[in-house]
């Protein structure tokens, strides 16, 4: 079974997942934040052709450790997909995963209007990697 992460946005989620042995993170593709929600069957797909068994969802926290507003957000919509979904949720600090996910995507020449669509599910799949990492440990 495998970890799906989200990096849940304004507009968008970022979706990432593990192998089977919970090892790897792979960056899979970027819904629409409704469709997540909604469990529609784009995102049905995934839980199942993935054999999803755990969300794993990146918690906005602030620089200075604090829980903000979008965190908050976040939680609130996590909790609503792990419902509907029957799924167990984590959350994993996500700073700077965005930074980091935007750096590698100029890295390979990519432009802003390219990284657009692609930073919300790079930025989950290192998130991810750092929590498969944390199991390995």
């Amino acid at each position: 079974m495998s970890v799906l992460a989200l990096d849940i946005g304004e507009k968008r989620c970022g979706i990432a997942v593990s192998d089977a042995a919970r090892k790897i993170s792979m960056p899979l593709k970027v819904l629409p934040i409704d469709e997540v929600v909604s469990g529609a069957t784009s995102f049905k797909r995934v839980l199942e052709d993935y054999e999803v068994d755990l969300l794993l969802v990146g918690l906005p926290i602030s620089l200075d450790g604090e829980e903000n507003r979008q965190a908050q957000r976040v939680k609130t919509l996590a909790e609503q997909i792990s419902i509907t979904q029957g799924l167990q949720v984590k959350y994993q600090d996500e700073r700077l995963s965005s930074t980091q996910a935007k750096r590698i995507l100029k890295e390979r020449g990519c432009t802003e209007k390219e990284m657009r669509g692609k930073i919300d599910m790079i930025a989950a799949s290192i998130f991810l990697q750092t929590y498969l990492d944390t199991l390995a440990e």
